[in-house]
């Protein structure tokens, strides 16, 4: 395994690579590594010649008053889980390395400025700023991302469509923890307690399935049955409950077809998110 840091060093080894016919996959990460990125990680290297993992904290796709500063950055114990799953490249760059003087940035309109983007009106420009830069320094022929953050996601999908990326973007189901709770690398910032509560989430999105393919059609009931939960479980913070069509990721009016329930919540001082796809 190997590490690279310098954007350049990293394009002349794809390049290599492209020019070997190898097929290189890569899984874009912050670090701080659960089972859910391994996953994605064991399932790139089952398509690719060349798999190549980054590891990088994104400055700006964290707003005024986020944990920027205290996320976990833990490298080290990276480094050692994606050396036993046979990882051939980590990108490892500094901040200075992919932003220095940089006066440009990727936003995809529309999709950015609902449901997370709301509240977060800056996230998603860094995120496809960031993503774009990625592509054009790993090269990759095929990109791995979790559902977890499903949004983000379809919004990549649509990058990578409108700009002409040759690039297969795959997405891979939720891995969770054993009480339901979708994993994150926020998830370290909860007390035991907090876990317990953030566990309703989950039961609730299950719950709402349920309702849904037992023929409840009414979108309000659907989101009170979700919030009645949520509260019932002592969170008092829920930043949206939203049903959105899952082929086009547009808020609906009534339920037909492939849906996708998203939530976020605050557990504490601890945003969280998670989703279910529901096929009626």
């Amino acid at each position: 395994m190997r590490t690279i840091t310098d954007i350049k060093e990293m394009q002349n080894y794809s390049k290599e690579q492209k020019r070997n016919r190898k097929i290189i996959a890569f899984v874009p990460t912050m670090g701080n590594l659960h089972a859910g990125h391994i996953s994605l990680v064991k399932t790139a290297k089952r398509k690719c010649d060349i798999l190549v993992v980054s590891l990088f904290v994104n400055p700006t796709q964290f707003g005024a008053g986020e944990d920027f500063d205290s996320y976990p950055r833990i490298f080290k114990e990276d480094i050692i889980k994606l050396e036993r799953e046979g990882v051939d490249i980590i990108f490892y760059p500094s901040e200075k390395e992919m932003y220095e003087n940089s006066k440009t940035s990727v936003y995809v309109d529309e999709y950015s400025s609902i449901l997370c983007g709301i509240s977060r009106p800056s996230h998603f420009r860094g995120v496809t700023t960031v993503v774009a830069k990625l592509f054009n320094i790993v090269k990759p022929d095929i990109v791995l991302f979790g559902e977890k953050d499903a949004q983000q996601a379809f919004i990549i999908r649509k990058m990578v469509k409108d700009l002409n990326f040759d690039i297969t973007i795959e997405t891979r189901e939720i891995i969770r923890e054993s009480n339901g709770l979708a994993m994150s690398s926020r998830n370290s910032y909860l007390t035991d307690i907090q876990r317990k509560q953030a566990s309703h989430i989950y039961k609730s999105l299950i719950g709402a399935k349920d309702l849904i393919r037992n023929g409840e059609r009414d979108i309000e009931n659907i989101k009170n049955y979700i919030c009645k939960i949520i509260k019932d479980s002592g969170i008092e913070k829920i930043e949206y409950i939203e049903i959105v069509d899952d082929n086009n990721f547009n808020l609906i009016d009534s339920i037909n077809g492939s849906v996708r329930i998203l939530i976020a919540i605050y557990v504490g001082k601890t945003r969280l998110i998670d989703n279910i796809k529901v096929d009626v």
